[in-house]
């Protein structure tokens, strides 16, 4: 199991912005594709935003323009930044990697503990 580690969730009210982040093993970050799942209740997940290890970066439309992947890959952290939120964005969201190469003994696909997210005024 590769520990997928999240940080920087919580309330914000509309229109704020928050800054999530996710810390991966450095072993195998840099041949990892990124990225950040959300499910709000009742709704079927949906997959935010990823970046592939060569920089290749996609969003769902839902969040296009206002949220923001990155990766550090100097300390094995993604990031999401998310801007102009929506109470619509409230959800838990969860970090998950895929390395590029099949790795012994490493998943195919790992899921961070997922964090809180709200948007509420």
């Amino acid at each position: 199991q590769v520990q997928l580690v999240e940080s920087g969730g919580g309330l914000v009210q509309p229109g704020g912005s928050l800054r999530l982040s996710c810390a991966a093993p450095g072993s195998i970050f840099s041949i990892c594709t990124m990225g950040w799942v959300r499910q709000a209740p009742g709704k079927q997940r949906e997959v935010v935003a990823a970046i592939t290890n060569n920089g290749r970066i996609d969003y769902a439309d839902s969040v296009k323009g206002r949220f923001t992947i990155s990766r550090d890959n100097a300390k094995n952290t993604v990031y999401l930044q998310m801007n102009s939120l929506k109470p619509e964005d409230t959800a838990v969201y969860y970090c998950r990697a895929s390395p590029t190469v099949a790795i012994p003994g490493v998943p195919g696909l790992s899921w961070g503990q997922g964090i809180q997210v709200t948007v509420s005024s």
